[in-house]
């Protein structure tokens, strides 16, 4: 027989204490509600509300033009992320000094092999990142390993065959008899798989280097999303600092945003000076030196590839722009307005006496003049007013702060020990009380 009681006191007990509905995580908690209730809930104004909607809004665009750009930054990570990247730069950077060392390498050389990788680079549709990292892996090992001239070519071949494997999609990776069709059969095929291997041993298999592309990537969305044609100009210098020796020397962080500073100059939009540093104004002085005298001289195979729509014609703006006289003009800063000081003023002032302390002579209270020496206690005696005019006459008297103390005061006025009497500072009140302190 069912006991009636016992269930009825169940069924009372779980309607006075519901169950509590279990946490998919497995752990369940134990909210306590304030004794002094929710909190107040504070009332937004409209034009609050609307910021802050324009704001979300304009943060949503940043991270969908991130993530077409295939770039996955997460807002938590990101300091992070551009620490490890600078830290990353740094560590892979060449040696120019070690580069000029080499016994048959010049510099002049140098422009001929990398019109070859962009033109390579252009004709796989390899992704940009990849030929900047093939001209750091290039840079990298001639820094550490005599290369000859006729083996010159193959380490650029080897160093682009490295970075489209590991940047670009398998499906474009040129493959190693496209490499010897392109060198025109001048190296065997067992060739590029040697040095692929010698490179990589020299460089300690070290392939992520922030590329000035990926800088760029970052810099064109935050804080705000700069327009394309902005971006392709960029690039455009960009790949013009990869020819000279005298770009090899600077980060790659530094020459994204030199380019990206130039390219918003030259588009007339607003730039950052904020951010801009010295070394980035260097760079962007040297590419508009460069390109103010020697705008003729560019690759015409870099020209080409900028010339297409696709690049918003990046190339022929620059030219053009160089060739009618302009230059770059760097915009000072606008002064700020100076904080009013105090003009020291020689004219009369309280005197020190023997009672006075740090506090009564601090620049928090105006000067307070005092009574001329030669002034007669008799107001209207004839010894200070003249006959003529007795009210516009000018006195003649040497303040007291002016005058040098002789007498020395005793030991029981002095009104603190780290207050020192006879000291020249004492005299001049119109200074700084901090310097009648006596460490």
């Amino acid at each position: 027989m069912k006991d009636i009681s016992t269930t009825s006191y169940r069924s009372s007990r779980n309607a006075a204490y519901p169950k509590k509905r279990p946490s998919p995580s497995g752990i369940s908690k134990h909210h306590k509600t304030s004794p002094l209730g929710p909190p107040p809930v504070t009332r937004r104004t409209p034009y609050s509300a609307k910021a802050a909607l324009l704001q979300q809004r304009q943060r949503q665009a940043q991270i969908t033009a991130l993530r077409r750009q295939g770039i996955f930054l997460e807002e938590e990570y990101r300091e992070d992320i551009r620490f490890y990247m600078h830290e990353m730069e740094r560590y892979t950077m060449s040696s120019s000094q070690s580069m000029d060392q080499q016994p048959e390498i010049r510099w002049h050389m140098r422009p001929c092999l990398v019109d070859f990788l962009v033109e390579i680079h252009f004709t796989f549709r390899l992704r940009p990142e990849t030929l900047y990292l093939t001209l750091n892996i290039v840079d990298r090992y001639v820094s550490r390993r005599i290369v000859y001239i006729k083996h010159y070519q193959l380490v650029g071949c080897a160093a682009l065959w490295i970075a489209a494997k590991f940047e670009d999609a398998k499906e474009r990776v040129p493959t190693v008899q496209e490499l010897a069709q392109i060198c025109r059969d001048t190296y065997d095929e067992s060739a590029f798989i040697q040095m692929e291997g010698h490179v990589l041993q020299t460089i300690q298999w070290t392939l992520g280097h922030p590329t000035a592309e990926a800088w760029l990537r970052l810099m064109c969305c935050e804080p705000s999303v700069e327009e394309e044609r902005v971006q392709h100009v960029a690039r455009f210098l960009m790949e013009i600092t990869l020819f000279h020796r005298e770009f090899i020397k600077y980060p790659p962080s530094s020459i994204a945003f030199g380019a990206l500073t130039l390219a918003l100059f030259l588009c007339g939009k607003p730039r950052r000076i904020f951010e801009e540093t010295e070394e980035c104004l260097e760079i962007v002085d040297c590419l508009d030196n460069r390109l103010a005298k020697h705008v003729n001289d560019l690759s015409e195979t870099l020209v080409k590839k900028y010339s297409y729509a696709f690049y918003s014609k990046a190339a022929t703006f620059v030219v053009q722009y160089y060739l009618q006289g302009g230059r770059f003009v760097r915009q000072s800063f606008i002064p700020l307005p100076m904080t009013p000081t105090r003009p020291s003023i020689s004219g009369p002032s309280t005197p020190m006496s023997a009672t006075t302390s740090v506090s009564d002579i601090s620049d928090d209270f105006p000067l307070t003049p005092t009574s001329p020496s030669s002034f007669s206690p008799e107001p209207f005696s004839s010894s200070f007013l003249s006959e003529d005019d007795k009210e516009n006459l000018p006195t003649t008297f040497e303040p007291v702060i002016n005058k040098q103390r002789t007498e020395v005061p005793p030991d029981h006025f002095l009104p603190h020990d780290f207050v020192a009497f006879g000291r020249p500072a004492l005299h001049h009140l119109n200074g700084s009380p901090r310097m009648t302190a006596v460490s």
